[in-house]
């Protein structure tokens, strides 16, 4: 998950420990660097000079340099830090073969998707956990104060501030820079709007995961657990969506792998806060109209559009999650169904949870 702390915790390990090593690196944003014209290069290069000590290390090629680097992690105590990698290309290109690092080296890797650790077999795997209360609130106010706790006028709406951030420092950093000397009116108009429209900067970081997802169908997944199940029981979902051919088996796995969604122990579908309103933006974004939207989740928002008595154009298909039964009859029984090309899926939370499809 995306401004969790990962690479705040590589750099405080690394400034602890680099006394210990001669050799050592911090090769800092590899996914980012890696997508430029030379990015594969230019981190091999980086790598080879911060180890040996020079000013430039012309790599020819990135064959060379993965035998150049060979060369060196096999003879040298290194200390070296591959901050968010998100492919195993990068780290083959810039460890090798973890069997061939010298004894004593150390690598630390930080990246938003444990499989691949997996992959290459690490000795450990520390999953960064979210901060408490206490910590977020210290946190917050270092950006928002410039002191470790809230003035005694801000204290109650600073708490309000923390339980939407949900323990995110991305969060917390973000929103205390920017309520920073702002009134409290400010602050409650901010807190009202977070509501409603997510901040772009949170948001930004956090839909790196998302766009890292590797087809539509686990974004696909992604979104209906946003729009539809947190909370729900993970064989519950996984079946429901297996039905509508997400092969949501393999899906969710994958989703818990990238620290997207997470299974709780009473093997429930949960979700942070933030990544949930990630989510749903992605919905809403996609268009202005709700009628043209892939997913309704608000049931006001389903029974406004389905009982109308305007003809909309409705998008291949959309799903709809219903919570009253009582909208049953006005939305089965409206002719606005008659012009839907398909009705993909209708979820109910009533006593007795259902899948109803509707072909047209």
């Amino acid at each position: 998950m995306g401004g969790i702390g990962k690479t705040t915790i590589a750099k405080s390990i690394y400034n602890e420990i680099r006394h210990e090593f001669k050799y050592r690196s911090f090769l800092a944003n590899i996914r980012e660097v890696w997508g430029g014209d030379r990015g594969p290069i230019d981190l091999q290069e980086q790598l080879l000079s911060d180890i040996l000590k020079t000013t430039k290390t012309n790599v020819h090629s990135i064959d060379w340099g993965k035998g150049k680097i060979k060369e060196m992690l096999c003879t040298k105590k290194v200390l070296v830090v591959l901050d968010d990698v998100n492919i195993f290309e990068q780290l083959n290109a810039l460890c090798g073969n973890r069997n061939e690092i010298s004894r004593g080296s150390v690598i630390i890797i930080t990246t938003r998707n444990v499989r691949l650790l997996k992959e290459i077999g690490v000795d450990y795997v520390h999953g960064v956990e979210k901060m408490n209360k206490i910590e977020s609130l210290e946190l917050f106010s270092w950006h928002a104060f410039r002191r470790a706790n809230p003035t005694r006028d801000f204290f109650e709406v600073s708490k309000e501030v923390i339980t939407y951030c949900g323990g995110l420092p991305l969060a917390l950093e973000v929103l205390g820079s920017y309520l920073y000397k702002r009134s409290k009116e400010e602050w409650q108009s901010v807190l009202s709007k977070l509501k409603e429209i997510p901040n772009d900067k949170i948001q930004e970081k956090l839909k790196i995961s998302y766009d890292g997802l590797s087809d539509h169908m686990e974004k696909d997944i992604f979104l209906d657990i946003c729009c539809f199940f947190i909370g729900k029981d993970r064989g519950y979902v996984t079946e429901i969506l297996n039905g509508c051919g997400l092969h949501a088996d393999i899906g969710i796995p994958v989703l818990v792998e990238r620290s997207l969604i997470k299974v709780e122990k009473n093997n429930k579908l949960g979700i942070h806060d933030l990544l949930r309103d990630m989510g749903r933006e992605i919905v809403r974004q996609s268009s202005p109209l709700r009628q043209k939207r892939s997913r309704l989740w608000v049931h006001d928002h389903v029974l406004d559009i389905l009982t109308e008595h305007t003809v909309r154009t409705f998008c291949n298909y959309f799903k709809i999650s219903i919570i009253h039964c009582d909208l049953i009859k006005n939305i089965v029984t409206h002719s606005v169904f008659i012009f839907s090309i398909i009705l993909f899926f209708l979820i109910f939370w009533v006593k007795a949870v259902g899948l109803l499809i509707f072909g047209f």
